[in-house]
């Protein structure tokens, strides 16, 4: 597995991808705006690879491109499937490149690219990518999808148990970054581990405050990256937050990886990502910070007496 870091690694890898293409490019499109990327793909049709685009049937203030898209691809000799209109949104990202899946926390566009922080997990493993292939190919077709592997995290068909039972299973340490944690489940979920003396911090909101739960506002960048690191041993990397409607209510796309060191690469970014943004933290920190205080006060309160006794 290999992770795609934004906007450190730019567009590189995608268009590096399809230029090297050989036989077919699946790819899924929620927002588009890089011209590069659309040129590598009308070459890759030029030289005889199958390229198929599945394009939302909406996005908040965007229909208008996603139409021009679709031409304009039509133009170039892909074949384009347009998402149904059952879910509220269908705003996963992924492509499948030959025999390579591509699973993105980032839109195909300058905003998310170099502006945001984000992920992208690249995968080549067998079944994974027979998964990711399903996926494509009933949601092209607009046929139900039924999950096949539990590393592929798909709302509303799994992401719901996929997600809270990989925030159970913390042990040590779970960091999150989440523009906003406001699941009533996901957020009960989080409580075992907190009981349990996990350290858990969000580089995002969490809804509710929760006793023993960090949270830091991103700096510098826009935060748009849906994941999480668990123990520094495994990782999710997606496009839900842990949000009802992007649980239940919305086509949505992750993957759960036990790649220890994808998973420390996470790590390592949200690190230095947490201590840029510095700023107000709550829970934990902030309860140790109090009692730290008191137990200050504590100790210099019977200095003053001493001092006033000898005066």
């Amino acid at each position: 597995m290999k992770l795609i870091i934004q906007p450190d690694d730019g567009l590189t890898p995608l268009v590096r991808a399809i230029r090297q293409a050989k036989r077919s490019i699946d790819i899924v499109i929620f927002r588009f705006d890089r011209k590069e990327l659309e040129k590598a793909i009308a070459a890759a049709v030029a030289r005889g690879v199958t390229v198929r685009a599945l394009i939302a049937h909406t996005n908040r203030g965007g229909e208008r491109n996603l139409r021009k898209l679709e031409l304009r691809l039509l133009e170039e000799g892909v074949t384009v499937a347009r998402t149904a209109d059952d879910l509220t949104r269908y705003h996963g990202k992924m492509m499948i490149v030959d025999d390579t899946v591509y699973v993105l926390g980032f839109n195909y566009t300058g905003l998310d690219i170099e502006r945001s922080r984000s992920f992208g997990v690249v995968s080549s493993d067998k079944r994974l990518v027979k998964e990711a292939c399903s996926l494509f190919v009933a949601d092209s077709k607009r046929q139900p999808y039924t999950p096949g592997d539990d590393r592929l995290v798909v709302s509303p068909e799994s992401s719901r148990d996929l997600l809270t039972n990989f925030i159970k299973q913390a042990r040590k340490q779970l960091l999150i970054y989440n523009p906003k944690v406001s699941d009533r489940l996901a957020l009960r979920a989080l409580l075992g581990p907190v009981k349990a003396g996990v350290e858990v911090r969000v580089i995002g909101r969490v809804d509710k405050r929760l006793d023993g739960v960090e949270t830091r506002k991103l700096a510098d960048l826009r935060l748009h990256v849906r994941a999480m690191v668990r123990d520094g041993a495994a990782a999710f990397v997606g496009s839900q937050s842990l949000r009802k409607q992007e649980l239940d209510g919305r086509r949505e796309v992750g993957v759960i990886l036990t790649d220890s060191r994808v998973a420390k690469k996470i790590q390592a970014v949200f690190e230095a990502d947490w201590e840029d943004s510095g700023g107000k933290s709550t829970g934990k920190e902030e309860k140790e910070k109090k009692e730290e205080k008191e137990k200050k006060e504590d100790e210099d309160r019977p200095k003053a007496e001493s001092v006033s006794a000898v005066q």
